[in-house]
């Protein structure tokens, strides 16, 4: 358990904000005055360095650089470039990583390598409450490359490995934002000859990330939800120097040869991790990213971490207050940047929040997610968003039938 405090009251609320070392980041946001934004864990908001650095790539380096900026403003290293940036904040060597494709595409090519090194069993294990996407990935790839799929029972991923193979594990769970012990999974992984893949989605620029330290040799993440890099932004892909060079990307492209304007007719790869780029990288978004993350130069990942959990507290407090459920770890326990409310009108309190200015966001059967983002949200902020969420379940605004209407992104 941890000892981080956390306000009682309102008062308490504005005394914390006042004292908060991150106080001054909320400026490098251009939030709406009306709007509490609790989904930060789902996508985080501009900051005013990413957009200006969108405008400059736009307005300067393609209007008038053209294709010359691909020397010029050195869109052609960005992979490696902002690669080194996300290194520091999972703990890895700058030259680990690369910003490339998405998290699907990225943990395709990464397991598919894994495979086709003969360095593990051609086994794919994953837990049936992990997120949707690495699910359906990994089916498909098994199905590809003719190895086993495993699924195992939540929480059970581990009991799968006695037989070797490659485990894909979130390192905070998307609904509950319980965070995995890496090392332990780590060194269990490693007496059963298997690997872990880490999907560090819900976890980057949020946890206080040590990969290398904890023994993790594999991840992969995206960079839009607390790292703000925006809609669709650019993911990374994390592969320890040990073990990259007896990899071979099962997705070819131009940019990971390591000749590229050679133009040779068959594919040598790069050395290190850019033999996983594939296509050509998006330079507006990959330069967006680069420019939100100038927010997080000179900030502790511990003060963001342990900002995170105070919200949380905050917010589980006023969940216990009023008789509420949640799934995911309780007060003084490690989570990740979110908590959740269980509530078999969960959905039509989520539009009846969103109404009082209040976003968060849903998830199915009955959880509300509520993102505690330290860069940008006031302790105030989350103690005011419980005091409107007793008003609505006090009065039951939530049954107005306008607020039983889904959207198609919830």
């Amino acid at each position: 358990m941890q000892s981080v405090r956390f306000p009682r009251s309102r008062a308490e609320a504005i005394a914390c904000d006042a004292e908060d070392p991150l106080a001054e980041a909320r400026a490098h946001f251009n939030l709406p005055d009306d709007v509490t934004y609790l989904v930060g864990h789902s996508l985080g908001p501009p900051a005013m360095s990413a957009l200006e650095a969108l405008r400059r790539v736009g307005e300067h380096d393609w209007a008038t650089g053209l294709v010359g900026s691909w020397n010029a403003a050195g869109w052609i290293d960005l992979p490696t470039v902002v690669g080194a940036r996300v290194a520091r904040l999972i703990g890895v060597p700058p030259t680990a990583v690369s910003v490339c494709d998405s998290v699907s595409i990225n943990l395709f090519k990464l397991a598919g390598a894994l495979l086709s090194s003969g360095t593990v069993a051609r086994r794919i294990i994953v837990e049936n409450g992990e997120f949707p996407t690495d699910q359906y990935i990994l089916e498909r790839l098994s199905t590809l490359q003719q190895a086993d799929f495993v699924r195992a029972d939540p929480g059970a991923g581990l009991d799968s490995l006695s037989g070797g193979g490659i485990l894909v594990r979130s390192l905070v769970d998307y609904r509950t934002a319980a965070i995995a012990d890496v090392k332990a999974v780590e060194q269990a992984a490693q007496r059963q000859g298997a690997v872990v893949i880490w999907d560090l989605s819900h976890a980057t620029g949020i946890v206080d990330l040590r990969l290398e330290a904890w023994g993790a040799r594999y991840a992969v993440g995206c960079s839009y939800k607390y790292l703000n890099g925006g809609p669709g932004a650019p993911a990374f892909l994390y592969v320890h120097p040990d073990h990259v060079d007896v990899l071979q990307t099962p997705l070819a492209g131009w940019l990971g040869h390591a000749r590229p304007f050679a133009f040779e007719p068959t594919y040598d790869p790069a050395d290190g991790v850019s033999r996983f780029v594939a296509g050509t990288p998006p330079i507006l978004s990959l330069a967006t990213f680069n420019g939100a993350l100038d927010v997080f130069d000179g900030l502790s990942l511990r003060h963001l971490h342990d900002k995170a959990q105070a919200l949380g507290d905050l917010c589980l407090a006023a969940f216990d207050r009023l008789g509420l459920e949640t799934s995911s770890p309780p007060i003084g326990h490690p989570r990740g940047g979110h908590v959740t409310l269980r509530h078999p009108d969960g959905y039509a309190i989520s539009r009846a929040l969103a109404e009082q200015g209040y976003q968060t966001d849903f998830r199915p059967r009955d959880t509300i997610r509520f993102g505690m983002s330290p860069l940008f949200l006031r302790y105030v902020d989350v103690w005011d968003m419980s005091e409107a969420l007793e008003d609505i379940l006090l009065t039951r605004a939530y049954e107005d039938p306008r607020f039983a209407v889904k959207s198609k992104v919830t």
